[in-house]
């Protein structure tokens, strides 16, 4: 009884499998349909798109702002910490006065 099950089940996964190895064959006459011809415009569109986006990637990687942005924001890092050194001095000697 259970191998006949199984062969039962091992057939229809078979066919199931065999069906999805046709390919449909198209006729060279065959116009295409209005389905066909929106979905290949807003392919092409999608296509010019992404060229696009990456031609403007390219772009921008090759003006280096990554290392112009990291090289401005140590330059700036660096005259912040001093000026704030400067300043906690200053108010230090605010604060406590020498007597000199």
């Amino acid at each position: 009884m259970h191998k006949l099950i199984f062969i039962t089940i091992l057939i229809a996964v078979l066919t199931l499998g065999a069906e999805s190895f046709r390919v449909p064959r198209l006729a060279e006459d065959e116009e295409k349909g209005t389905v066909d011809t929106v979905i290949s415009t807003l392919k092409s569109y999608y296509d010019h798109s992404m060229d696009t986006v990456s031609g403007y990637v390219e772009n921008i990687m090759g003006l280096q702002i990554e290392e112009k942005a990291i090289t401005l924001f140590q330059e700036t890092s660096t005259a912040v910490r001093t000026y704030a050194g400067i300043f906690q001095d200053q108010l230090y000697h605010m604060v406590y006065p020498q007597d000199s």
